[in-house]
């Protein structure tokens, strides 16, 4: 890859705070290129539909990070009042719901899309979160390793009709080799060669996460951690272009 624009389309900023004059700020200083930015739940909880429209002013398509999990017949009414109210462009689940959570999911984001005559959100499934690793699947009593997990999760969450799966750099080619090409991949914990962990224990470098195959990678506190957010972000775009 070598165009920084095409680059950049692959890229979510993770804006986790809960000061919506920041967020939107920092939502319109980092450039029309970038892919879009993800709000989770510290944002959500803290100023709603609203706020994630006030963010979407910047022009980015959003993320909505707020992994439901819950009986099918709630996340279905949740997934329906995100997709009418903030209008994202991708929102997700947690896979471990089940198979009848998630056809809820996928049905009611159509639904609503329809009624709304807005484009349906893609709808995606955590799989294993990219702070735990084995023995902390151990302790909540899932079967590792967390590899193993991700693939069966990827496996259901395809046979349910979803879009595609949040999953760790490391598990891209095990869920390709099981789901795909045309399955989407979103990938979190990615961490710049010159940007700190944090509490992210199995990660990548951008640019080894879009040569393994990754769709979307999901960065956070790299860019709006930085003294100079935008100045990240060229930095990141031309370490994927490189790629």
């Amino acid at each position: 890859m070598t165009d920084t624009n095409a680059a950049l389309s692959r890229v979510f900023c993770a804006i986790d705070t809960t000061d919506l004059a920041h967020a939107a700020d920092l939502a319109g200083r980092l450039g029309p290129s970038l892919g879009g930015i993800k709000l989770g739940l510290e944002f959500v909880n803290a100023h709603g539909p609203a706020g994630v429209r006030r963010v979407a002013e910047a022009g980015h398509p959003i993320f909505l990070d707020l992994k439901y999990h819950d009986i099918p017949n709630t996340v279905a009414g949740a997934v329906r009042a995100a997709t009418s109210s903030c209008r994202p462009f991708m929102l997700n689940v947690h896979a471990s719901g089940g198979k009848a959570m998630m056809i809820a999911a996928r049905d009611a984001a159509a639904s609503a899309a329809h009624k709304d005559a807005v484009r349906k959100p893609l709808v995606i499934a955590v799989t294993v979160l990219t702070s735990l690793d084995d023995t902390d699947l151990d302790a909540v009593g899932q079967q590792g390793p967390a590899a193993d997990q991700v693939v069966r999760l990827a496996r259901l969450t395809q046979d349910c009709g979803l879009d595609g799966i949040v999953c760790s750099a490391r598990e891209i080619a095990a869920v390709r080799a099981a789901c795909g090409p045309d399955f989407k991949l979103i990938v979190p914990g990615i961490r710049p060669a010159w940007s700190e962990t944090g509490d992210q224990k199995r990660i990548m470098t951008p640019a080894d996460a879009i040569r393994a195959g990754a769709d979307y990678l999901v960065i956070g506190r790299p860019i709006t951690g930085a003294p100079d957010p935008a100045g990240a972000v060229a930095r990141i775009a031309a370490e994927i272009a490189g790629a």
